[in-house]
């Protein structure tokens, strides 16, 4: 069947379907199941510590600065 074939309301739930799946396929999280490596996770934790104890980290610009970009 071709597109030219469907009727209007056809064509709508065609589009609605393809939408559907497509914003459905934008959400699923690759990683959704996985270990994070232990040394990942103290540092993720350190991090935490360190925001709670009142320590900033590195401004974005900085971080952009270092990248070469322009903030």
């Amino acid at each position: 069947m071709q597109v030219k074939d469907l009727t209007i309301e056809e064509l709508k739930l065609l589009i609605q379907e393809t939408v559907a799946e497509t914003i459905q396929s934008l959400l699923i999280d690759p990683d959704e199941g996985k270990q994070v490596k232990p040394e990942v996770k103290q540092q993720l934790l350190s991090s935490l510590h360190r925001t709670q104890a009142g320590e900033r980290g590195i401004s974005a610009e900085e971080v952009a600065k270092k990248l070469g970009l322009n903030w």
